[in-house]
């Protein structure tokens, strides 16, 4: 959304914590700039969506956990690591819209979670994942 310069108006994330509230920092990525740094072991989510009154709205929510990346001459660096494991519905994507990078993406995604899966569930559990996680 950056690249074309969109803003979805919204918060990007925040933290998850034990008392289960819907924004629960003290992290959180939003235009409020709150002084909190991101620390290894954070749970946050991330929430990207864009809404156009009378025409569209889409919104992924997904949980992943803050862990250290590394050290360099740059500094230390973090990444994510993905704890929602659960597919991305694909029957309502315009195909034709995607980049060819965001299709690769989005099929890795889903034959991930599909990997993390199938092996818990019953025959007929994982050809309906299977048909749910096929790539586009």
């Amino acid at each position: 959304m950056w690249e074309t310069l969109r803003n979805y108006g919204h918060g990007t994330g925040h933290g998850v914590g034990f008392f289960l509230n819907v924004h629960e920092g003290p992290q959180t990525f939003n235009a409020a700039a709150i002084d909190v740094a991101v620390e290894p072991g954070m749970i946050t989510s991330i929430e990207p969506g864009l809404y156009r009154v009378g025409k569209h709205g889409i919104r992924i929510e997904n949980l992943v956990l803050t862990r250290k990346a590394g050290s360099s001459e740059f500094g230390d660096f973090l990444d994510f690591e993905t704890l929602t494991i659960c597919y991305i519905a694909t029957d309502l994507i315009e195909k034709s819209l995607l980049e060819k990078r965001h299709l690769s993406w989005l099929n890795n995604y889903n034959q991930w979670v599909f990997d993390q899966l199938s092996t818990h569930l019953s025959s007929e559990e994982k050809n309906w994942l299977a048909d749910k996680c096929k790539a586009i």
